[in-house]
């Protein structure tokens, strides 16, 4: 059977063959390739064949019928890099490929060791030096000017890589035998589910300086990435706890027979099976961190929404609105669909495995 075929009893059916397998797959099929066969030629036309690529100006785009691409070639690196300095924005760039070099390198299940920590804490010190400045010849760069994709790529990797431990410790504290332990988890997780994460980002901005000591300002970048591990934290942990619960009883009474700890039965017997089985879930959780950095425009962090919005105010270049959110669309689209077919592809090894 190849990956184009799927079984149903004793035989192999092509994917394709579901199409028109019963009269109503066949009506949705008809339709939906007639209403591609309406919009996709129109579609292409407009942002292709008769779209504008070259000039320099939005008069280049007077006569064209089509998309004015012309837009994001002048605009692409206030949309990419915000208002950091024109002439360092080589720095960002390059914390942009260190952030995703060491994400694609945790893909890779032979670098899943101990040592994986020290290139992340290495990786992140790179980007921290890159992003700031003020070593090495680097010129100081304040948090007010980051902006555009390396602020949302910020956002989201140190998001996620510091509320996942965060959100499996919430998770065994909710299923914890101390009564103590568990009641603060609980409320904790049931809390912070409950309300909305824009409002946790207000909260950091306006609510968290009032509390703060006379003369102690923690940064806004920092306030908000506060904001985003502790909100991720809580769907992790909930979802960590529905992967422990559906390890079957044997497992921990077998560890339990040889004589294990808590944290060895956890760490090598029942934490690996859970999230084995939490895979999709964890993705989705990964994939809204990164669509929900969004949200911190609200309290004027400059991230790649804020960055485009800050391109479309230039007066001479206003009413390409469409192209500046297409492409913005595609740098999401990407991210995401690659970390989802990461994810189905690490279900599928573990399914052979």
């Amino acid at each position: 059977m190849t990956a184009a075929s799927i079984h149903v009893g004793q035989r192999p059916v092509r994917w394709y063959h579901t199409l028109v397998n019963t009269p109503f797959n066949a009506l949705v099929t008809v339709v939906l390739v007639g209403l591609l066969a309406a919009t996709l030629p129109a579609a292409v036309e407009w942002l292709f064949l008769s779209a504008r690529f070259g000039g320099d100006s939005p008069q280049a785009c007077a006569q064209v019928p089509g998309a004015c691409w012309t837009f994001i070639v002048q605009k692409h690196r206030v949309i990419l890099f915000g208002l950091y300095p024109y002439a360092e924005q080589w720095r960002p760039l390059l914390a942009c490929v260190v952030l995703i070099g060491i994400v694609v390198l945790s893909c890779r299940r032979r670098f899943w060791r101990p040592a994986l920590a020290i290139y992340w804490l290495g990786a992140l010190a790179l980007v921290g030096v890159l992003m700031w400045g003020g070593v090495l010849g680097l010129s100081f760069v304040e948090t007010r000017l980051w902006g555009g994709l390396p602020l949302t790529l910020i956002l989201a990797t140190v998001g996620v890589g510091l509320a996942f431990p965060l959100g499996v410790l919430l998770a065994l504290g909710r299923r914890s035998d101390l009564p103590a332990v568990r009641s603060v988890c609980v409320i904790y997780i049931e809390l912070i589910r409950g309300v909305p994460l824009i409002s946790l980002l207000f909260m950091a901005s306006v609510m968290l300086p009032l509390f703060l000591p006379e003369g102690l300002n923690i940064n806004k970048l920092l306030r908000a990435q506060i904001a985003i591990v502790l909100f991720v934290a809580a769907y992790i942990a909930e979802t960590v706890r529905g992967g422990l619960q559906a390890i079957p009883k044997g497992q921990y009474e077998g560890a339990d027979s040889l004589g294990l700890g808590y944290w060895q039965k956890t760490l090598f017997i029942v934490l690996p099976q859970a999230l084995r089985a939490i895979v999709g879930p964890l993705v989705g959780i990964f994939i809204s961190v990164l669509k929900d950095t969004s949200l911190v425009v609200v309290i004027g962090v400059f991230d790649l929404m804020q960055a485009t919005k800050a391109a479309l105010a230039d007066a001479q270049w206003q009413g390409f609105s469409t192209e500046a959110y297409l492409f913005i669309g595609a740098i999401y689209f990407v991210l995401c669909f690659s970390i989802s077919r990461y994810s189905q592809s690490l279900e599928r090894q573990w399914r052979q495995g």
